[in-house]
């Protein structure tokens, strides 16, 4: 089979230097069109695809620095070598910032342009990954990937279609394993927004002097380890998203200071006596009720309203339970294929997922898929290939079962919530009448489960 060789494009019109170009890079293995026209050079680039493209700056009709306009518009990811026999420091600086690769001035060394050559393609071979990952991440975590028929899930689609292009604040709400960050991406991924970073933070992990630095930035001397400036995660999701996970975790002395930023649009590093334009948008999110949390005084109730101006509330598992079977078969798509080839799951193992309560929601199934995989000896997932945890117990007293495992209050009381819950197929509403709890104390044991 023969080998494929890396295409250049030459132009130049002295075809002395031109010939002499592309005997050097023919003897390299290279595939090398020469043109001294460059007007046919920039229909050339229009019809075929190169590797490298090298050009003079000062030819007839077009000169260098129209090819390179040319070519960062029909051919971004192909590197332009500007050569010249009339090189300036101005006329190399405005080709370095219109985006050529490299500015070399004749007379040259024919091993200079041969290294110069095989940077250049190291350097578009590595853009176009760059490029081949950011479409698959896009894709990825596009809300069209988002997993779900349920009328809930539906109704989360449309959201998301109709917010994707602004730069408004938004708050997704969920219990623990509902998907928040995925939800945050696929907004962030189908947008306008989707050629800046997404950055994501989660305000639980990280100390509270450092999260302060992390997201604001310090300039050099703000503390006795600040040995040089550092840009804050706001001012670096220029263009971008920042993801503020568990939102209701981040001190009171950082939300004041969030909330200045928000209503500002500025952000002014530890430090610094200068306040600095941002360009970002905020998602945030919270497995707490965060009114509960303004009521107690935990959580700036200012704070909240700023960023809750589009609101998400995404179901429990429990509450779409018509969207299992899809998610099942997306894990087992996903995980199951080497080198197991695992096609699906029995009709008895999928009852007693779909009978399962759900406490961790799609994550714990995500996880529980990818355990039944490990084990599964056979082209389907069998009930025996799920937890103990998630088969169907036999009927027992629950006073009984507790005195016999020694339970304590705290189990006895979760144990009997559980059971009730299942007993009426996780409607909340009838969960709390039976109990005796209002909705907020049910969500807030629910929590602790």
């Amino acid at each position: 089979m023969e080998k494929l060789r890396h295409k250049i494009l030459v132009v130049d019109d002295d075809l002395e230097m031109g010939r002499l170009l592309a005997d050097v890079l023919e003897r390299e293995e290279f595939a090398v069109l020469t043109l001294d026209d460059s007007l046919e050079a920039s229909k050339s680039l229009g019809r075929e695809e190169f590797d490298v493209l090298i050009t003079d700056l000062r030819m007839k009709g077009l000169k260098g620095l129209d090819l390179l306009e040319e070519a960062k518009k029909v051919a971004p990811l192909t590197p332009v070598i500007i050569i010249t026999a009339f090189g300036t420091i101005e006329s190399a600086i405005q080709a370095m910032k219109m985006g050529a690769y490299d500015y070399i001035t004749k007379p040259f060394r024919m091993e200079e342009i041969l290294l110069t050559v095989k940077k250049a393609l190291e350097n578009r071979q590595l853009k176009k990954e760059v490029f081949r990952l950011k479409k698959e991440v896009e894709a990825r975590y596009h809300f069209q990937q988002l997993i779900g028929k349920s009328p809930s899930m539906q109704k989360i689609y449309d959201l998301i279609e109709r917010i994707r292009d602004s730069s408004h604040s938004v708050l997704i709400t969920g219990e623990s394993g509902t998907g928040k960050e995925l939800v945050a991406r696929a907004i962030h991924y189908s947008g306008l927004r989707k050629e800046g970073p997404f950055l994501a933070v989660n305000c639980a992990a990280i100390p509270e002097t450092l999260l302060e630095s992390e997201l604001f930035g310090y300039r050099r001397g703000a503390f006795t380890d600040a040995k040089t400036d550092k840009r804050g995660l706001i001012f670096e999701a220029k263009g971008g998203t920042l993801f503020l996970d568990e939102i209701t975790e981040m001190p009171p002395i950082l939300q004041a200071k969030l909330l200045r930023v928000i209503e500002e649009k500025k952000v002014r590093p530890l430090g610094d006596t200068t306040a600095y334009p941002i360009d970002v948008r905020i998602i945030s999110a919270s497995n707490r009720d965060m009114k509960e949390m303004i009521h107690q005084g935990r959580f700036r109730e200012d704070l909240y309203y700023r960023l809750k101006v589009i609101d998400i509330e995404l179901p429990p598992l429990r509450e779409r339970r018509e969207d299992i079977p899809l998610l099942v078969q997306y894990f087992i798509n996903r995980f199951g294929m080497e080198p197991k080839k695992i096609a699906g799951v029995t009709e008895e193992a999928m009852k007693i997922l779909l009978n399962y309560f759900w406490p961790g929601n799609v994550r714990e199934l995500e996880n529980i898929i990818q355990r039944a995989i490990a084990l599964c000896q056979q082209d389907l997932i069998l009930p025996e290939d799920l937890p103990a945890s998630l088969l169907p117990q036999p009927d027992e007293n629950l006073v009984e079962k507790g005195v016999r495992e020694k339970y304590t209050m705290d189990q006895m009381e979760k144990e009997y919530i559980k059971r009730v819950l299942i007993e009426v197929g996780g409607n909340k509403s009838k969960a709390s009448e039976i109990l005796g709890l209002d909705r907020k104390t049910l969500y807030r044991k629910l929590e602790e489960i």
